[in-house]
């Protein structure tokens, strides 16, 4: 019974795998013209390079059907590797200039440890500019979406906040600024950007002639300085909130204006 059951996930799981890649494929290629061309190449390189091998070295037949297997597999892997780049390439074409583009691309980031709440930490309710922010091992993220000349004093005010909350340590703040402008970070590489940002202390061995061959080494978080860190920054958005409007207690209820309500 057990293996009629997995038989059926099989055979649902196959259908599925097909219908995604048909999905992505005719999603990316709206955007991209010369897509089945590329996958065409990607597909049948591997098996043209392996017949002419063959061709010239005068293969027996076990060579023959283990290396057409293997150029199959290779045609296979390239396909998707080069599908998936390219349906990569479109989706942050897409997203480059929304709002919350940046924590849609990190939100999913593979590496254990990173945190990047879906709530900015500063909004511009005009300009549509934001700020968010971030943690892992490493540190501090502060992610700038718009102009970098408008959001460099947001910028600021963030860090200060986050001085009076991270007091007497060290942890680094790093703060990127993402858009297609001079010095900024485009979203496609946004999450390798993210990446490379590491920091450096004195490594201050017990002896002499250690701190000389290796004078510093990487600043990184535990699990429990990092917990603890995420608990205080949370708790520092919640006091300051994400902009009430003047006059305006929450905890209060408002009056309702008795002329606006007649008529209905």
């Amino acid at each position: 019974m057990a293996k009629v059951n997995q038989t059926k996930k099989d055979k649902k799981k196959g259908p599925k795998v097909i219908q995604q890649i048909r999905q992505i494929y005719t999603y990316t290629h709206a955007d991209d013209p010369a897509l089945p061309w590329l996958l065409l190449s990607a597909l049948l390189l591997p098996i043209v390079v392996g017949v002419v091998a063959g061709l010239l070295l005068h293969w027996g037949w076990i060579t023959w059907t283990f290396m057409v297997i293997l150029t199959i597999m290779l045609g296979v892997l390239l396909f998707t590797m080069t599908l998936t780049k390219r349906a990569d390439k479109v989706g942050y074409a897409k997203l480059e200039g929304q709002p919350g583009a940046a924590v849609s691309v990190l939100g999913n980031i593979n590496k254990a440890g990173f945190n990047f709440p879906q709530t900015p930490v500063w909004v511009d309710p005009k300009t549509k500019e934001a700020i968010w922010r971030g943690t892992g091992y490493n540190g501090i993220y502060l992610l700038a979406e718009g102009n970098s000349q408008r959001t460099k004093r947001p910028l600021e005010r963030q860090k200060q906040a986050i001085k009076g909350v991270t007091a007497g340590s060290n942890i680094p703040v790093y703060t990127l600024s993402i858009g297609t402008g001079e010095g900024q970070v485009r979203l496609r590489d946004l999450r390798k950007a993210v990446l490379k940002c590491k920091s450096y202390e004195p490594a201050e061995h017990k002896f002499a002639f250690m701190n000389k061959i290796r004078p510093r080494r990487r600043f990184m978080l535990t699990k429990f300085e990092l917990e603890t860190l995420d608990d205080r920054l949370r708790t520092l958005q919640e006091k300051r909130g994400m902009g009430i409007p003047k006059g305006m207690d929450p905890t209060r209820p408002q009056r309702i204006s008795r002329r606006a309500m007649r008529g209905r």
